[in-house]
């Protein structure tokens, strides 16, 4: 057992990443019964439909799970106070100031880990009080950092600053990816793009046979002077570019944005007008699997490159 496994009881250091519009129950209790965390994604969900998640979840497995939950989300109080009472014992934040809930969640005997951009944050977290760190590179898709720091230098970097455990995230969806987080000095692995590509995620199949057909350079960091989110290129987003090119305001970015992008395209299937939020690394998703067959490629990848790099001679 490694720092990671340790902490949250589970079979392998791999955690699915709490995605809005992919990451209901389903997605959750089948990662967690293949071995990894599930994570229920509370971004996209109305109280309510988050406590019956939380039920669902429960009944689909026996295995430890917990709730994604961003800090900027309206209703958090009563979200937070949802999943106490449904009885969750692991939580991750994101998209705010660690410190606001962790000491709520901690006294009562919630597991806490947040989600940061860089060495500095992952600091206030670990002072904060949270049990172990996700540091994000930009190649994630969704919302991003604005350091812009790649995974490959922000894990070495957060590494030599915290003494907590670490999870990396953002361009990981094979067992190599894994490999490399960890000798780089990740304790385990946050997968997104490739659990989005999943049978058991909520998302539009449209959503999920355009991840599999996104080529390298298919996808963009965008909307900066909002929060930085990176998103398959499609119509919407070269409405964006088109926008850009004539200098506009932040009021003006809103409004183009609307409302209900990512719903419409990840959750609805629109193609066109809708947002549709995946990461670099769907330029190595060629398939739509089951959940246990992606974690046992991930692990069996992940075992054979351990192997070829003990015998790797200069």
């Amino acid at each position: 057992m490694n720092k990671i496994t340790q902490l949250f009881n589970i079979k392998y250091p791999i955690i699915q990443g709490g995605m809005i519009w992919n990451s209901g129950y389903k997605l959750a209790s089948a990662v967690s019964n293949a071995g990894g965390l599930g994570l229920i994604g509370a971004g996209s969900m109305y109280p309510e439909v988050l406590r019956e998640h939380i039920q669902k979840c429960k009944k689909a497995t026996d295995k430890p799970f917990g709730v994604n939950i961003p800090m900027l989300y309206p209703n958090i109080e009563e979200i937070m106070n949802i999943v106490v009472e449904e009885g969750v014992k692991i939580v991750f934040t994101s998209a705010g100031n660690p410190k606001t809930w962790t000491s709520f969640l901690k006294e009562r005997g919630v597991t806490v880990v947040h989600v940061v951009s860089s060495s500095v944050f992952a600091l206030k977290a670990q002072d904060a009080g949270v049990d172990a760190v996700v540091a994000e590179g930009f190649e994630a898709g969704g919302h991003n950092g604005r350091e812009e720091t790649t995974t490959f230098t922000l894990i070495p970097m957060v590494k030599e600053k915290i003494k907590i455990p670490l999870i990396a995230a953002g361009g990981i969806a094979t067992g190599r990816g894994m490999l490399a987080a960890i000798i780089l000095g990740a304790d385990g692995v946050q997968v997104g793009s490739r659990f989005a590509a999943s049978i058991e995620s909520s998302s539009h199949n449209n959503f999920k046979e355009t991840i599999v057909n996104t080529l390298e350079g298919g996808t963009q960091l965008t909307l900066k002077e909002l929060a930085p989110v990176r998103l398959i290129k499609n119509k919407f987003y070269q409405d964006v570019q088109d926008l850009y090119q004539k200098c506009p305001s932040k009021e003006e970015l809103v409004q183009l944005l609307g409302r209900a992008r990512a719903k419409k395209g990840m959750f609805e299937g629109d193609l066109e007008e809708g947002e549709l939020e995946i990461g670099q690394v769907a330029g190595l998703i060629h398939e739509i699997l089951p959940v246990e067959e992606i974690i046992q490629q991930m692990i069996a990848e992940f075992e054979t490159a351990s192997k070829e790099k003990t015998t790797f001679e200069f």
